[in-house]
């Protein structure tokens, strides 16, 4: 009975290591299986499709911008066509590139701008971007949202807010132009208030950009006073209904104060082809300091010499150019007399002289004496 028992649990044993050694390899081959099956999966070439933002909201007869990125998977390389399906009708798409090549592993970006019409129907709506090379092809979905159009409308608003000057000066105020779906030119006036005498001026007068000038040029017999003035905007949106907008400055006139002059002049003589940079001179006489904007300079007149008058040798203001000073504003003018050097302005920015080339007889010129004009706005600060 000894022996039989002992026989059994050999048995026993044995099948338990065969079905171990069973069991061993069914797990490495199923193991074995799986690898080749991933590794099969992990080999197959394709692509994947992103796109950014996920979604737009615009407004009929806008433009809506996304970025469309292209990754190649599987060691993928070629070119893959971009394309895209649901826009909403009235609108059309465009990538740029229209398609992109890819290496093994690489990214390869494009934008897709999808453009509408006044006449797009609102709504949201899912854009379908798909990128394709043969029988390999990979998608992806954004959001559209088209909204109605918003009436068009401007705004407008001037600076500086108040302007002091003594009568027979003038004032300068900038406008600000702030538009919403408005595109059209906008008239440009003052609604009373202006002292007696005083000429107002826009320019540009009608805007057809963000901004303009006004320059409201006082006499001497203007009153002193403090003058509110109203200014308005008008222009018509694309429904053909007129907008309007509406500011005010205010405009002191005060006879205590004293006009500021400019002067200069050439440091040597012009020859033909050659400019020379005038440093103007600012007198104020006044104990305060000015801020002073709007600085012009034109040729008033050309003297010849005796001897080219004597010769009757032609030298005339269409021998000469002007390029106005293109420093910052205002200047900051000090009580007594200053210089465009002396406030720190870069020689390049200074008011240049010029004479022309020409191909006529220019010999009248030589020598001339230029009489030079200068004009500015100065308010007091």
């Amino acid at each position: 009975m000894q022996n039989e028992a002992g026989y059994f649990s050999t048995y026993i044993r044995r099948k338990t290591i065969a079905v171990e050694v069973l069991l061993v390899g069914l797990l490495v081959m199923l193991l074995s299986a799986g690898t080749i099956f991933a590794a099969s999966q992990a080999s197959k070439p394709g692509i994947t499709v992103q796109i950014s933002p996920a979604s737009q909201s615009i407004q009929q007869g806008q433009t809506a911008a996304y970025v469309v990125s292209v990754t190649s998977t599987g060691g993928f390389t070629g070119t893959v066509g971009l394309g895209v399906t649901g826009l909403p009708g009235g609108s059309s798409a465009a990538f740029a590139p229209a398609s992109v090549t890819l290496g093994s592993g690489s990214t390869s970006t494009a934008s897709m701008n999808v453009a509408t019409s006044q006449a797009t129907t609102t709504g949201t709506y899912t854009l379908k971007v798909t990128g394709t090379s043969g029988k390999i092809s990979g998608s992806v979905t954004a959001s559209l949202t088209v909204n109605y159009r918003i009436s068009g409308s401007f705004s407008m608003s001037a600076t500086p807010s108040s302007v002091t000057v003594p009568p027979g000066a003038t004032a300068m105020y900038d406008l600000q132009l702030t538009r919403n779906n408005f595109a059209g030119p906008i008239t440009l006036s003052v609604l009373g208030g202006l002292p007696t005498g005083a000429v107002a001026k826009f320019s540009p007068n009608p805007a057809t950009g963000g901004s303009s000038t006004l320059q409201i040029t006082t006499a001497a017999s203007s009153p002193n006073g403090s003058y509110n003035l109203y200014l308005v905007g008008s222009g018509q949106g694309t429904t053909g209904k007129t907008q309007y907008a509406y500011a005010n400055v205010q405009l002191v006139l005060d006879s205590t104060l004293k006009q500021f002059t400019l002067s200069g002049n050439l440091a040597g003589l012009l020859a033909p082809g050659t400019s020379l940079a005038l440093d103007l001179q600012i007198s104020n006489p006044n104990t305060k300091a000015l801020s002073v904007t709007n600085i012009s300079v034109s040729i008033a007149g050309v003297t010849r010499t005796a001897d080219a008058s004597s010769r009757n040798l032609p030298c005339t203001l269409a021998d000469y150019t002007v390029t106005q000073y293109s420093g910052p504003y205002p200047l900051s003018a000090p009580p007594g007399s200053s210089s465009l050097s002396g406030l720190g302005i870069t020689r390049s920015l200074w008011p240049q002289i010029g004479m022309l080339d020409t191909r006529t007889n220019q010999d009248g010129c030589k020598g001339a004496t230029l009489q030079l004009s200068y004009s500015g706005s100065g308010q007091g600060n």
